[in-house]
């Protein structure tokens, strides 16, 4: 049984907002610590850009001390140099946590739909109104804070599911011995 509160960071990766969402599980309890977007100025060249990405998700990391990470996965887009340009502040969003030696998982964006709200397929109004039901307190103001807490609960839902999974696997390979 876990005896001290995880606190795990989601983070909804995008050029012009990066959301970021902190939550601390305790068992199954969640509770809502913090969130915000990260914005770059869209007249800035790329790489300014991404550099005002990383340094206030590293400046969020180091505020508020998460143990892990959670990132959406980059959904595909039709015009390619918009997709290249999500998947570089995506880096971004990977790099910085793990630069701050935290665990990294992504989840896909249907993935993290199905377990907040019941389906891969709901509208981001039903992912805010689920974020604000599970945890009463978040003041998301934006759809990417939601959005970055919904990867959080995410993250808190199936990494309690891999540790389960992972004692079961752990007791059946000590009774084939």
């Amino acid at each position: 049984m876990q005896d001290k509160a995880i606190r795990i960071i989601g983070i909804d990766p995008g050029l012009r907002n990066t959301g970021w969402g902190i939550i601390e599980v305790l068992g199954s309890r969640l509770a809502y610590v913090a969130c915000g977007c990260v914005r770059s100025n869209e007249k800035a060249a790329l790489a300014e850009r991404l550099c005002e990405l990383h340094e206030g998700l590293a400046a969020v990391i180091a505020g508020h001390a998460p143990m892990e990470a959670a990132v959406e996965e980059t959904f595909v887009n039709r015009d390619p140099q918009s997709a290249l340009k999500l998947g570089q502040a995506r880096g971004v969003a990977l790099a910085v946590p793990a630069l701050a030696g935290l665990p990294v998982a992504e989840y896909a964006a249907n993935l993290i739909k199905k377990t907040v709200v019941g389906s891969g397929h709901a509208e981001k109004a039903q992912i805010a109104m689920m974020v604000k039901f599970l945890l009463p307190n978040s003041g998301a103001k934006s759809a990417d804070a939601a959005d970055a807490l919904a990867v959080a609960i995410t993250h808190a839902q199936l990494r309690a599911f891999r540790a389960k999974a992972h004692v079961a696997q752990g007791q059946k390979r000590g009774r084939a011995i």
